[in-house]
């Protein structure tokens, strides 16, 4: 007994454990980012496949001319019931949502009517369960001796705060998709490119490109996939690129989509249009490049002064400060 606890509190025996277990959780990060990547991919091209199907539904009920209680129901497929009633209830919709919410839960990857319902359900929710967190954690921590109606104003102030977490939670969401795609779209461009002039339509070159640039952007790969379905269902295939460009919210993205707009309405080369917009999506990414190298010196100034420089004048004045005391000490 008394040797498992002499080797339990071993220092050498620590560092060994901890080194084998950060070793481990190095081993497992590498390996569910190589071996999870593909589940990611397959799950979105999944949700891609049901949003294709819920497409298909909607024309095929508005070409028999189905009446809204068809395509009700087919739009209640997502989003919960109790969501669903608390919103019709309060009326959130006309509260919380304009004409730009939909689109912009566009640009973050959600969809439909579900997810629609549910943000605005949150912004609902979010304050109260703000409020009580905030007053509970006031009242029994930093703000313990103080009256309780001091904390409820504390905790209003915060519940007021709190109703824009799901705006600042969206609009994250929003930037992170959006640098995916960008940091993929000049790639893209470049495949999408080699496909057309390799005799292949435009559907089928947005569904080889989407297969291709999956591994670099997720993302991309679903709006991709997303396009290919709607040029195959959409009876106006310009409806699809406008699309593509409204649900990403980039410029590049969106001049590359007026220029197969302009392609497929007049009738000009859309593998010119696309080598055009390739090599301006290069000459884009450079330029981002160098902005930000150009970038990197200013923001290495305040780490310089704050962490390296001091550790440099101590190891330049340590040793004449040592020899300096010791002379004194000396005497």
């Amino acid at each position: 007994m008394d040797n498992l606890v002499n080797t339990l509190t071993n220092s050498d025996f620590l560092i060994a454990a901890l080194a084998a277990i950060s070793a481990a959780a190095v081993v497992f990060t590498l390996g569910s980012s190589l071996f999870g990547g593909g589940s990611q991919i397959k799950e979105r091209i999944k949700r891609v496949a049901l949003e294709r199907e819920k497409m298909r539904a909607l024309e095929m009920a508005r070409l028999r001319g189905g009446g809204p209680e068809e395509q009700r129901s087919i739009r209640r497929v997502a989003g919960r019931e109790y969501m669903k009633n608390v919103v019709d209830r309060f009326s959130l919709q006309k509260l919380f949502a304009d004409e730009k919410t939909v689109d912009k839960l566009a640009m973050a990857g959600y969809r439909g009517q579900g997810p629609l319902t549910t943000f605005l359900f949150l912004r609902f929710v979010t304050p109260f369960v703000v409020f009580v967190v905030a007053f509970a954690y006031m009242s029994f921590t930093i703000f313990a001796d103080r009256p309780l109606w001091m904390n409820a104003v504390y905790a209003l102030f915060v519940g007021i705060l709190g109703a824009y977490l799901p705006v600042l939670l969206l609009k994250n969401r929003t930037i992170k998709r959006q640098k995916s795609v960008r940091r993929a779209w000049p790639d893209c461009l470049d495949l999408m490119l080699l496909c057309v002039e390799a005799g292949m339509s435009v559907e089928h070159a947005f569904k080889r490109v989407s297969k291709e640039i999956g591994l670099q952007s997720a993302e991309l790969a679903e709006e991709l996939t997303l396009t290919t379905a709607e040029l195959s269902f959409l009876e106006d295939r310009t409806r699809a690129y406008d699309n593509l460009g409204k649900r990403t919210g980039l410029d590049g993205v969106k001049a590359v989509m007026t220029a197969l707009i302009q392609a497929e309405r007049y009738g000009t080369s859309v593998g010119q249009s696309l080598r055009v917009m390739a090599e301006e999506g290069r000459e884009q990414r450079m330029m981002d490049a160098e902005k930000k190298a150009a970038a990197l010196p200013p923001k290495l100034t305040v780490p310089l002064i704050v962490f390296i420089l001091p550790v440099l004048f101590i190891v330049i004045i340590s040793p004449a400060l040592i020899r300096v005391f010791a002379t004194n000490f000396n005497t």
